[in-house]
């Protein structure tokens, strides 16, 4: 898996429909209208997601790592 940044990551969010609600501090907040599912992105400069971190994003999002660029 290529690693992704929380810029590249909050991209591919709002590609596939999700809205971001808000930010607090470093962490920007994306939701889907009518789910109850956050995810909660950290956004710290260029550094790279950890796997696990970015995997579990992934799968509250319902994405898969093929949708990834």
């Amino acid at each position: 898996m290529k690693p992704l940044t929380g810029k590249d990551l909050a991209k591919v969010l709002e590609e596939t429909g999700w809205k971001l609600l808000r930010v607090h501090g470093s962490h920007h907040i994306y939701g889907r209208e009518g789910s109850p599912i956050r995810i909660s992105v950290p956004i710290h400069g260029n550094s790279e997601l950890k796997r696990g971190l970015l995997l579990h994003m992934l799968k509250m999002a319902g994405l898969k790592e093929s949708d990834l660029p």
